[in-house]
Parts: C-alpha cells; structure tokens; sequence
C-alpha cells in the first residue's frame, strides 16, 4: 500500500457514522478539484482522534465545508477505495439551515389536532389519542369537533 500525507477541503457528504473500531468515526468528504461538478470526487474518510470523533459525531452537519489533513492509504487493489486517515479538521462553514418541512401539533381544548405543511387535511384527535376524523381544512376543524362532541357526548 502506498501512503501520504494530504490535506484537502471539501463538504460533508452524508452524516458520519461511528467507526468499526471503538473511538472512531468514518464519513465522506466531496472534494472538487475545480468548480465543474462532473470533476467531483468522494473520499472515504475515518479517524481516531477523540476530538474529532466527538466534534463529527455531535457538532458537524453535512453540507460543512471542512478542511481536513491526514494520512491517504491508497490501496494495491485499483478496484479498493482511497482512504484518508484524518488526524486534523476545521470547520471552514458551516452549511445553510435548512427550512423545517415538520409537522406542527396544536391544542384545541380536549382535542389535538395535527398541521403538515404538505396538506390541507388536518388530522383531530381527543387528548388521550382517540381518533376523531380528519378535517379538510384548518377552517372545518371546529365543525369536526363539534360532531364528535354531538356523538360521544361531549366529554373528548
């Protein structure tokens, strides 16, 4: 195996995971070694360095640009990955929040109901988590509840 030393910026990829071995992690890092995407290239990534562990595992999001230093093992085999032994990492920036698409709950006395950004249905529910039906709207909600209270006597 041939190795050297490498350092190199890039973002984030997907989430880093723990690594195979305790006290370690692994992620990827896409590097781009001019402004065309088609030139892109993802380095598989691991370390053992306890603050960097803790820093991937806890603080760092994907889209991050990192700038990161190590150890590249490039493998005898053409058809293994590169792996780069990281043993320094900076976080250059930190990517753009990202718009939370989540549902929303809200109480309406005995009842909750459910908003999602991605409907007009509102599901209702009682308190305790009986189902009471779905409104077609956030406007027909109190008529859902009126309903129901008429039916099961009122106590949600």
């Amino acid at each position: 195996m041939d190795t050297k030393n490498l350092t190199v910026d890039g973002f984030l990829d997907t989430v880093p995971t723990p690594g195979a071995a305790p006290y370690t992690a692994q992620f990827q890092l896409i590097v781009s070694p001019t402004d065309d995407a088609v030139d892109d290239v993802i380095w598989s990534c691991t370390t053992t360095k306890p603050g960097i562990v803790h820093a991937l595992l806890t603080e760092i999001q994907p889209g991050d640009l990192l700038h990161v230093s190590g150890v590249l093992t490039q493998p005898d085999k053409p058809t293994e990955p590169a792996r780069l032994t990281v043993d320094a990492l900076e976080v250059l920036a930190t990517a753009p929040a990202r718009p939370l698409q989540e549902m929303v709950l809200d109480r309406y006395g005995d009842y909750v109901v459910v908003f999602d950004a991605d409907t007009d249905a509102v599901p209702v529910f009682t308190a305790l988590g009986q189902w009471v039906g779905e409104a077609e709207s956030p406007d027909t909600i109190g008529t859902l509840i009126e309903i129901h209270e008429r039916v099961n006597g009122g106590d949600g």
